[in-house]
């Protein structure tokens, strides 16, 4: 059960970026999108999975292709070899990942905002998407911009959030402030 629950996680916590690169591949007209998002992921450290992506989209469907990618790398690639296949398999948008798994992933993706504008731009989409959510989600978006920008002041980033929002507040700037996330 734990396995399926870290997928799970997985697939909430990436569902735009998986739904996208199936979208965009298959109309001609979002080629141009698809390369930039691929791009952005390849400038984030998702050097692996963007190769694996790009031979999945090519046709090429062997699952061996999919070793030596990291889980979330692996859980990723193969949904959107699925969502090829079958669009109705693709995850749905806005579903809740759980804080305590997504708090290091926007932590590292928070830091490549800080030097790389194609990384800033999936973290600007990230945080519209949690806006939408409201609550908690839309209090640590507005949080994102102060951070990329070196802001690490667990009192003034919370204002307003509540228990579940300040516990995934926590888990990013544990990641920030370690020594080799220093801006």
């Amino acid at each position: 059960m734990q396995l399926f629950d870290r997928e799970h996680q997985i697939l909430a916590t990436h569902a735009e970026f998986i739904r996208q690169v199936v979208q965009f591949s298959q109309n001609a007209a979002m080629r141009p999108q698809l390369q930039q998002i691929l791009q952005s992921a390849k400038e984030s450290g998702w050097s692996a999975l963007v190769v694996a992506l790009e031979q999945i989209l090519k046709g090429e469907r062997n699952m061996n292709q999919l070793r030596g990618l990291d889980e979330e790398d692996q859980v990723i690639a193969e949904a959107v070899m699925r969502g090829l296949q079958d669009p109705s398999t693709l995850p749905e948008t806005g579903q809740q990942a759980s804080p305590s798994m997504a708090g290091p992933g926007l932590a590292h993706m928070i830091q490549a905002a800080a030097s790389n504008p194609q990384a800033l731009i999936l973290v600007g989409q990230m945080a519209e998407q949690m806006s939408k959510a409201g609550g908690d989600m839309a209090r640590l978006a507005g949080a994102i911009r102060p951070m990329i920008n070196g802001e690490r002041d667990e009192n003034k980033l919370s204002r307003g959030m509540g228990e579940q929002g300040r516990k995934l507040l926590r888990d990013i700037l544990e990641v920030l402030n370690e020594e080799k996330f220093i801006l």
